[in-house]
Formats: C-alpha cells, structure tokens, sequence
C-alpha cells in the first residue's frame, strides 16, 4: 500500500495480512483523524488497496454494510493492541470476528498466465462477502505460524500495525523510507551530540 499521511510525502507499507491493511483505514479514538471510510464507495475504494485488489465498480457495498465494516474495523484494532501490549483478549473480540466470518467470503478464481497461474476473484462482490474474508484471515493468521508476529511499528507516534513475516522475525519499522530512516537518522544526532560539546 501507499500511504499519505496528514503531515505530507507518501511512503509504502505493507501490513501483511488483509485484516491489518482494513487497520489502515482509520479507527477508534485518536485514530479518527485519520478516518477514510466515510461512504459505501470509500469502502470499495479500498479492495482495490488492499491485499484482494478488486475493481471497485465491482464491489456493491450497501450504507448498513459499512457501518458494520468500521465497527469490525474498530474491534480489530482493540484485539491487536491486546495482543501486542499482551492485553485480555476478550471471548466478545473472537464473537465479533466469528460473527463476521460466518457469511460467505468472496468466491476465488483460478487464471492461467503465460507463466502459470494466478488467483482472481470472482466478482461482483459485497460488503458482507468483504467482511467475511477480512474476519476469515483474522481466523487465519491468529492461528498460523506467524500469530505471535503481530508488532507495532517502533517509530515514535506512528502506531501502525503489521504482521512480522520476516525469516528471523525482527522487522521493527512499518516502512524503512519512512520511519526506519528517521530513527537512524535521530541515532545518528543522539550519537554526536555529546561531540558538539
């Protein structure tokens, strides 16, 4: 994903799992400020950001089925900040998610290409068939190998969330260009600052 922060510039991110790139569209609290799921039409805007990379003419997302996107959205960010401040996870958290999971996801594809295969989706799709698959992948990671990766980048206020599937599983920074960079860059001042002395 390219992001756009307020401040200015724009940097690439790569949450890792499609339930954390939903994250990315705002939140609870302080992180309503940052809010972009405002119409049905912003939220099919953001399948084709995301990890499923739909056609947004393709994707029929009703007034009733944002609202339950952003409070899915919203419960999501609760359940990754417990468990990456090793916080209760509540049974309400997963009954959310399995709610959310028991509608039927969007229907996968099988394409041939030139050099194999690839996986499309099968369109129109709904917002409920969105939120179904979002919630599946919750299910998913949470239970996969990576599930205690869950991190939260190490820049000072960044605050955003990704899944570390690095080989030795020690990603710190949402994005180097951006927020790895700037702590080097505050290192490297802290470090020669007693020398300005």
């Amino acid at each position: 994903m390219v992001l756009r922060p307020p401040s200015g510039g724009e940097f690439r991110f790569d949450p890792g799992a499609l339930w954390l790139d939903l994250l990315v569209s705002g939140g609870p609290g302080e992180l309503a400020g940052f809010e972009t799921l405002h119409t049905p039409a912003d939220l099919a805007a953001w399948t084709k950001l995301s990890r499923l990379r739909l056609d947004p003419a393709r994707v029929h997302v009703t007034a009733a089925e944002l609202a339950a996107a952003v409070r899915l959205r919203d419960r999501l960010w609760e359940l990754a900040w417990a468990l990456i401040r090793g916080g209760p996870v509540g049974p309400e958290l997963a009954a959310v998610v399995d709610e959310a999971a028991a509608g039927p996801p969007p229907a996968p594809r099988l394409r041939v290409t030139g050099h194999g295969f690839r996986r499309e989706w099968t369109l129109p799709v709904t917002g409920t068939q969105l939120l179904s698959a979002v919630a599946r992948d919750v299910i998913d990671v949470l239970t996969g190998p990576y599930a205690d990766r869950l991190r939260e980048c190490g820049g000072v206020r960044c605050g955003l969330v990704f899944l570390d599937t690095s080989r030795p599983g020690s990603r710190r920074w949402c994005s180097m260009e951006r927020c790895g960079n700037r702590s080097k860059v505050r290192a490297l001042r802290e470090r020669r600052a007693p020398d300005a002395g």
